[in-house]
């Protein structure tokens, strides 16, 4: 019995099955170089929202001339409704409203405890997700890894200490 769970434990990373195993390929690919620079957990009134992580190329302190990603953990379940909605409502808080809400519909599904959503820039106006290690969509508008990424690690987000570790500083 136990060669068996072995076994099914080892196809399973093999095969990519594992979601921490095929984020980590996707990081790899989509950000050739990338390393963790922090981990941050956001929480909300005390209850843990998710972990986020900071990968730079080399692990390098974060530039905004170079591309980046970010990874969020959910450490709980949350609606589609209430992840686009957040998002235009933190575009909103830190600058103008974006027109964005159709296409961050299509970029985001409701999420589990442990579901995974990785953002990974391309320049300036375009960014990247991968679900659990699989493509979901490409947002793209002018300056969106400013207004986006910004949410979690620019000059106006919602905890500096949250900030302050993500980014290592």
């Amino acid at each position: 019995m136990h060669a068996l769970k072995v076994f099914a434990i080892l196809f399973l990373l093999a095969t990519g099955a594992n979601p921490v195993v095929a984020q980590s390929s996707v990081v790899a690919s989509a950000l050739p170089g990338a390393e963790v620079r922090g981990t941050a957990t956001l929480r909300f009134l005390g209850l843990p929202l998710y972990q986020a992580r900071l990968f730079t190329v080399n692990g390098a302190t974060l530039d905004w001339k170079q591309d980046f990603g970010i990874e969020l953990t959910y450490l709980r379940n949350l609606t589609q409704h209430d992840l686009v909605e957040a998002t235009l409502r933190e575009f909103k808080r830190t600058g103008d409203a974006l027109p964005l809400r159709e296409q961050l519909n299509a970029c985001f599904d409701a999420v589990d405890k442990g579901d995974r959503y990785l953002a990974v820039s391309d320049g300036n106006d375009r960014i990247a997700f991968w679900r659990n290690g699989a493509r979901t969509c490409t947002l793209s508008h002018p300056q969106i890894k400013r207004r986006f990424m910004g949410i979690f690690v620019g000059d106006n987000t919602r905890s500096k200490s949250f900030t302050r570790k993500l980014t290592g500083t």
